[in-house]
């Protein structure tokens, strides 16, 4: 399906608090784009802008290269999922998704046409007589996405709609989500703070911070190639440590400073100030014997042991005064240093040089930024 290319251009809201500052970004046409961030940061505002429920205080909506900022929500080419599905409970399924088309002034074998391929495009053909009560939240949500798609938008805006499901039909329907978008083809813009949902999912997505936009990437550039400490703290799990720059090599190599150890990063010492922090990620670390030698090795003690089912999530305490996470697949063997670890053992941690960025700023706090309507509880489709 042609269509769905969606442009910000300098876009900004204000409240009583600016929630949307300054914020230009490109979506193409058929791309599955995730906004993330902590509540607050601005990213259900940025979606409501582009749905044309909130009008912005300065800056531009782009949709297909027309500008929609003054255009009214029924008006535009976009539908909208929300968290609340608000289906209405004394309609059936194929009424609630035949809703809109109605209210269109669509032909009788129309509707009935177009609501049969959205019905069968989200597995609920079977469901179609029964009443929302009846459903499970996986099937409501599935016909909300019906609801949605059955107007053909050329941009289908998604806020948080996985959010009032529990964790293990989450990650099921995450699957399907992104099975779906690539079989209708057309624009997700998907918003969420869940790190899993946006990995999973997209094919690009952005972080958001304070109403602005922090780094623009692929999941696993972002994941790997983190902007600043903010970024490698919110996506994913990190250990962040404080470190002072002692050497800049070439490219972006450094050597940094760790308690009395000096490490070699391969990473961000071009432009990370003499005072930084170093990240790495827990599967990067390896855990050795206690004395072991080499480049990039510090002294640790196991602190905890959490048992994840697929690895061991290892907490240990650096002799610098850190803490830091690894990751111990439980690959089923029995040997090794893998077997003795317990709380008090001392070892040792390789940090990799190609593994261990130096990153300016500070870490995500667990709320941050500028109130907007994240949490805000919202009713009802986008026509």
């Amino acid at each position: 399906m042609a269509g769905g290319h969606v442009e910000l251009v300098a876009l900004s809201k204000r409240f009583t608090e600016l929630a949307v500052d300054n914020v230009s970004l490109a979506i193409s046409s058929g791309e599955f784009f995730s906004l993330l961030g902590p509540s607050g940061c601005g990213k259900t505002t940025t979606l409501r802008l582009i749905a044309g429920f909130e009008q912005p205080t300065s800056g531009t909506v782009l949709l297909d290269g027309a500008d929609v900022t003054r255009v009214p929500p029924n008006k535009r080419n976009v539908n909208t999922v929300f968290q609340s599905y608000a289906l209405f409970p004394f309609l059936s399924v194929e009424e609630n998704v035949a809703f809109g088309l109605r209210s269109r002034g669509a032909g009788r074998e129309e509707i009935r046409r177009r609501v049969g391929q959205a019905l069968d495009l989200v597995r609920m053909t079977a469901y179609a007589r029964r009443r929302p009560a009846q459903l499970s939240g996986g099937q409501q949500q599935r016909v909300a996405l019906a609801r949605a798609l059955v107007l053909g938008p050329a941009v289908l805006l998604l806020d948080e709609p996985l959010g009032a499901l529990d964790a293990k039909l989450r990650r099921s329907l995450k699957v399907e989500l992104k099975a779906l978008q690539e079989r209708v083809g057309i624009t997700f813009l998907y918003v969420t703070h869940d790190q899993e949902e946006a990995l999973t999912m997209s094919d690009r997505l952005a972080v958001m911070r304070a109403g602005r936009i922090v780094q623009v990437g692929a999941p696993r550039q972002i994941y790997d190639e983190p902007a600043d400490a903010y970024v490698a703290d919110f996506l994913g799990v990190s250990n962040l440590m404080e470190v002072q720059v002692v050497e800049r090599g070439p490219g972006a190599r450094c050597r940094v400073r760790l308690g009395d150890r000096v490490l070699a990063a391969d990473f961000g010492g071009h432009d990370a100030p003499a005072r930084a922090r170093a990240v790495i990620r827990p599967e990067r670390v390896r855990l050795e014997e206690h004395g072991s030698d080499g480049p990039n090795r510090v002294p640790a003690m196991v602190e905890r042991l959490v048992y994840l089912g697929s690895a061991t999530q290892v907490l240990l305490r650096l002799a610098a005064g850190p803490q830091v996470q690894a990751l111990v697949q439980n690959d089923g063997g029995r040997d090794g240093l893998a077997a003795s670890l317990a709380q008090g053992v001392p070892v040792h941690l390789h940090l990799p040089s190609d593994a261990l960025r130096v990153l300016a700023g500070d870490p995500a706090p667990e709320a941050d930024g500028a109130g907007d309507a994240d949490d805000v509880g919202q009713a009802g489709l986008g026509a």
